[in-house]
């Protein structure tokens, strides 16, 4: 029954993603065949949220007053279009699995090789973003802990968080307005690298452990005479023991349906506020910046999201809740390490907003840090970033900041690359016995990362030189 439920999911799974990508083309077709110009020009009118900053920005990043112009390519099948699909996909696959999401491999390559001007860039890669962290959510709904009896997603870690996430990010943006371009990408540079340096040392650390643990593994069944192919090594969490590691195929436990395995109380109040905010930074776009409407807009956003984290951070507090992924170590938790823990997401938040991403890049190596194993800390921090990326993605398409066309082809790009790097990237595990494997992911991932936006950001700057535009900080309210 177990086999016949899983071949019926993969077959609805598969007839999914085909109409979606059905859909996508048959508008991406449409489209095309209606524009008969190169380019489309679109001048913005409001500033919005989740942006990276550009050299032309208006009022920001030179004192000219002519409006900043969108450079939106005409959709046609061609090796850019190829190029462009193709980097995608192994963005979204490696993100998706590493739960970075991929927007610093997708904004370069839609900015380089498709021909999109950066903010244009930055909103079509929040949809590439949205649709793999949407497809990895959907892939893991039915998907189980690595060693203990819980789903992949920590609802309790992710309630904990992602409030904090978000009003960390709106501070962000604040700060990507006030900040010079070349202050952003020397902070992006040394941020990532950092990020990527700690993520490969803690993956060098979980290999050798993982290569100790299975050594013991087949010591301890050569001594009870069972063979090593009857057995699948499993990952512990810190602060869990080392006794029986191991399973046999035959103890393994069937899925479960997905409405077991969601905490509705949690994902309902993350969903609350997710919708909250979301109402308040539309709101926002439409008042005058630095007005009173506007700063009041902005501070409502702190009750509700520190009443959402205060509710998760007491209930951990009482011993109410536990962040249970991390075994043992999750259920003592004293109140210092709660507020650092609040604060790190605000941190995160405030650095995802900063350099235009959504906060799966900080989230990640930070999960890893507190002792969450790898697959649940992909999952966790790809489950707060679709609601992070979906929130812009709602925001940009309302202000019409990306052609729909393309946004649909990426999406649908990205969707699949996502399925098939999780499928990919579980067997692998299931096969070699090393959750490393993700954190590796990841450290390469936030590389590549800080190398193209890097050397995208290190070339505007240079231009910015010559042309010697403004290099200081800005007014918020200008």
């Amino acid at each position: 029954m177990a086999g016949n439920g899983s071949e019926w999911w993969r077959s609805r799974l598969i007839g999914m993603v085909a109409l979606l990508v059905m859909a996508s083309m048959y508008v991406v077709i449409k489209e095309s065949s209606e524009h008969k110009v190169s380019s489309y020009k679109v001048t913005e009118e409001v500033e919005t949220h989740f942006v990276m900053k550009v050299s032309d920005s208006p009022g920001h990043h030179n004192k000219s007053s002519h409006p900043y112009v969108h450079i939106w390519p005409k959709m046609k099948f061609g090796w850019k279009i190829v190029v462009g699909a193709i980097i995608g996909f192994f963005g979204a696959a490696f993100g998706s699995v590493g739960g970075v999401g991929g927007g610093g491999i997708f904004v370069p390559m839609l900015t380089l090789i498709i021909g999109f001007d950066q903010k244009s860039s930055t909103a079509l890669s929040k949809c590439m973003i949205m649709g793999g962290a949407a497809a990895t959510v959907f892939y893991n709904l039915r998907q189980r802990h690595p060693t203990l009896d819980l789903p992949i997603i920590d609802y309790n870690l992710a309630l904990l968080f992602q409030p904090m996430l978000v009003l960390g990010i709106s501070i962000g943006v604040s700060f990507n307005v006030i900040f010079a371009e070349w202050m952003i990408t020397v902070l992006l540079i040394i941020i990532f690298i950092v990020m990527s340096t700690k993520a490969f040392l803690k993956g060098v650390e979980t290999w050798k452990k993982e290569t100790i643990t299975k050594k013991e593994a087949a010591q301890r069944l050569q001594s009870n005479g069972i063979g090593s192919a009857d057995v699948e090594l499993r990952p512990l969490p810190e602060g869990q023991s080392n006794d029986a590691h191991t399973e046999t195929k035959d103890s393994k436990k069937s899925e479960v349906s997905i409405l077991e395995n969601i905490y509705w109380k949690e994902l309902g109040i993350i969903v609350a506020v997710w919708v909250v905010v979301l109402a308040l930074q539309i709101a926002k776009n439409y008042t005058t910046t630095c007005s009173v409407p506007y700063w009041i807009l902005n501070l409502l956003q702190i009750p509700v999201t520190v009443g959402a984290t205060s509710y998760e951070a007491v209930g951990l507090y009482k011993g109410g809740r536990v962040i249970a992924s991390r075994g043992e170590a999750g259920t003592n938790l004293r109140l210092h390490q709660l507020v650092l823990y609040c604060v790190c997401g605000i941190v995160a938040g405030i650095i995802g907003g900063l350099l235009g991403l959504g906060g799966g890049f900080i989230l990640g190596p930070l999960f890893l840090e507190l002792g969450i194993p790898p697959q649940v800390s992909s999952a966790t921090a790809t489950f707060a970033m679709a609601f992070s990326s979906s929130m812009s993605v709602v925001e940009y398409y309302l202000l019409k900041r990306f052609p729909h066309p393309y946004a649909l082809y990426f999406f649908a790009v990205a969707i699949i690359a996502a399925l098939v790097g999780q499928y990919v990237v579980t067997k692998v595990i299931a096969m070699i016995g090393r959750a490393s494997l993700i954190i590796f992911i990841l450290a390469v991932t936030i590389f590549i990362s800080a190398i193209l936006l890097g050397g995208v950001g290190i070339d505007r700057m240079i231009k910015k030189i010559e042309h010697k535009d403004h290099l200081g900080f800005y007014s918020l309210c200008k």
